[in-house]
């Protein structure tokens, strides 16, 4: 039986495809719902251009401003299906450690997030978040 459903969003229009695919499980459920969205910590050297030429204190505030815009949509968006739903804001450089460490923590019996489905050089470089969701979780996961 799902009790818990982590929903991992990076606030993306294709995220917001997973996200409602999610809520709509747990309203199905009767399940709650436990939204994360993962940010990476501020680097000196850096290529990622949300980075570049940034301050810390603009970094942080950057991510603040974000991170609270995109659990603030599932959080509405779940208080409008009537589904109860916690929030979780992480750091870390790899975000699918995040989302099964935040899985494992909040006691999730299942991972709902959307993949990129990227490939070729920029999915050599950037790899994929799900994939290695899907390669490391011993949780089940729920690709949209």
């Amino acid at each position: 039986m799902i009790t818990n459903i982590l929903i991992a969003t990076d606030g993306s229009e294709l995220a917001s495809k997973a996200v409602q695919e999610g809520l709509m499980l747990a309203k199905q459920t009767g399940a709650k719902v436990t939204a994360v969205t993962v940010t990476s910590p501020f680097h000196t050297f850096t290529t990622d251009p949300t980075v570049a030429g940034s301050t810390p204190e603009e970094y942080k505030k950057n991510v603040a401003q974000q991170t609270t815009k995109t659990l603030s949509a599932v959080s509405e968006a779940a208080a409008a299906a009537g589904v109860p739903c916690d929030t979780v804001a992480a750091e870390n450089d790899h975000p699918y450690e995040a989302i099964i460490d935040t899985a494992r923590s909040k006691g999730c019996d299942l991972v709902v997030m959307a993949s990129h489905r990227r490939s070729g050089l920029n999915g050599f470089l950037h790899g994929s978040e799900t994939l290695k969701v899907l390669s490391h979780s011993d949780i089940p996961v729920l690709v949209g």
